[in-house]
C-alpha cells in the first residue's frame, strides 16, 4: 500500500491536471446532457410507448398493440386528408420560398445607397410571432375589408375569399408565408457575400454575360446553402400548426379547420387528437409517422445531393 500512495504521489502534475479538466467539463455539461436526457430523450421514448396504447390521460394506458397505427392506415379519412393537406402546402411553399427567398437575397446582395434599410425591413416580417401574424393577416385576407383585397374592390374586381373558400385556403396561407422569409434570405445573403470575386473576374474574362456567371458560379457556390434551406424547409412545411390553428379556431373550437378541413394541417390534426380529444396514444402514432415521414424525405435529399450540390472541398459520400 506505501508503493500505491507513493505512485499516486508521484504522479505527474500535468496527469492530474488532465483529470481535474476532464471532470470539471463534465460538471459543467451534466445540466445540458440531464436536461436532453430527461426533458428530450425520455419523453421522445415515452411517446414510442405511449403510440402503442390507448391513453386519455386521465386513465393509466391499455397496451392495444399496433391498433392505432392500422386505423391510421384503414380507416381515418381525417389522417390522409391532413396529410394530402400538408403536401400540398409544401408543394407549393417549398420552392415559392426557396426561389423568392433567393432573388430577394441578390437584390439586397446589391451595393446600393441605403441597402441596409432595406435589409432590415425585409428581415422584421420574421420577427414577427406566429400568433400575432395570424391575427394580422386574418384581417387582411378578410374577404370584403381586408388589406389584400382592397385594390381589387377599388378596381371593381370581385374580390376572392382567400379564407372562405377551400380552393384558396392553402395559396393563402402559402402567400403569409412567403411574408415571413427573413431568416432565409440572411442566410442566402450571407453565402452570397461569401462567393469568391475572382470566380466572376474570371469569367467576365471569358466573355460571359450575367446569365453565365449565375448559373456556373453563383449557383454551384450556393448549392449548399440552398440544400440547407431545402430541408429546413420540408421540415417547417411538415410542422405547420400555429398560423392555420389562430386564423381558423381563434376561439379554440373543435370545428372544421377552414371551409372543407382545407386548413387542416398533419400537425393541427395530431394536436386536436391529442389535447382536444384526448387520444394522447393515437396522437402519439401520429407524431412517430410524421417523424418517420420526415426522416424519409430528409434521406432521399441526402441520397440525391450529390448530383447538384458542390462542396469546395469535394463532395461528401
Amino acid at each position: 500500500m506505501q508503493h500505491s500512495s507513493a505512485t499516486a504521489a508521484h504522479r505527474p502534475f500535468y496527469a492530474r491536471l488532465g483529470f481535474q479538466q476532464a471532470l470539471s467539463g463534465y460538471l459543467f455539461a451534466a445540466p445540458a446532457i440531464l436536461g436532453m436526457l430527461f426533458f428530450t430523450a425520455a419523453p421522445v421514448a415515452a411517446s414510442f410507448y405511449l403510440s402503442f396504447t390507448n391513453y386519455d390521460i386521465v386513465s393509466p394506458p391499455a397496451f392495444t398493440g399496433l391498433q392505432n397505427y392500422v386505423k391510421l392506415a384503414t380507416t381515418d379519412t381525417l389522417f390522409r386528408h391532413s396529410l394530402t393537406v400538408t403536401l400540398y402546402y409544401s408543394a407549393l411553399s417549398i420552392p415559392l420560398s426557396l426561389v423568392t427567398a433567393f432573388l430577394v437575397a441578390m437584390l439586397m446582395n446589391q451595393k446600393v445607397r441605403g441597402i441596409v434599410v432595406y435589409r432590415v425591413v425585409w428581415y422584421l416580417p420574421a420577427l414577427v410571432p406566429v400568433a400575432a401574424n395570424a391575427a394580422l393577416w386574418r384581417w387582411m385576407l378578410n374577404r370584403d375589408f381586408g388589406l389584400i383585397n382592397f385594390p381589387l374592390i377599388a378596381l371593381g374586381f370581385a374580390p376572392p375569399g382567400w379564407l372562405v373558400e377551400s380552393s384558396l385556403t392553402v395559396p393563402a396561407l402559402v402567400m403569409v408565408h412567403l411574408w415571413g422569409i427573413g431568416n432565409s434570405v440572411l442566410i442566402y445573403l450571407a453565402g452570397l457575400q461569401g462567393v469568391p470575386q475572382h470566380l466572376y473576374e474570371a469569367a467576365e474574362i471569358d466573355g460571359s454575360n450575367w446569365w453565365h456567371k449565375f448559373r456556373h458560379v453563383t449557383i454551384p457556390m450556393m448549392s449548399a446553402i440552398i440544400f440547407f434551406n431545402l430541408i429546413m424547409g420540408i421540415i417547417g412545411s411538415f410542422q405547420v400548426f400555429t398560423l392555420a390553428y389562430v386564423i381558423f379556431t381563434p376561439g379554440g373550437g373543435t370545428g372544421t379547420a377552414g371551409p372543407e378541413n382545407a386548413a387542416l394541417f398533419y400537425v393541427f390534426y395530431l394536436y386536436r387528437n391529442a389535447f382536444q380529444y384526448f387520444k394522447m396514444g393515437y396522437a402519439a402514432a401520429l407524431a412517430w409517422v410524421l417523424f418517420l415521414i420526415i426522416l424519409a424525405l430528409t434521406i432521399l435529399m441526402f441520397r440525391f445531393q450529390n448530383r447538384w450540390v458542390y462542396y469546395e472541398g469535394g463532395k461528401p459520400r
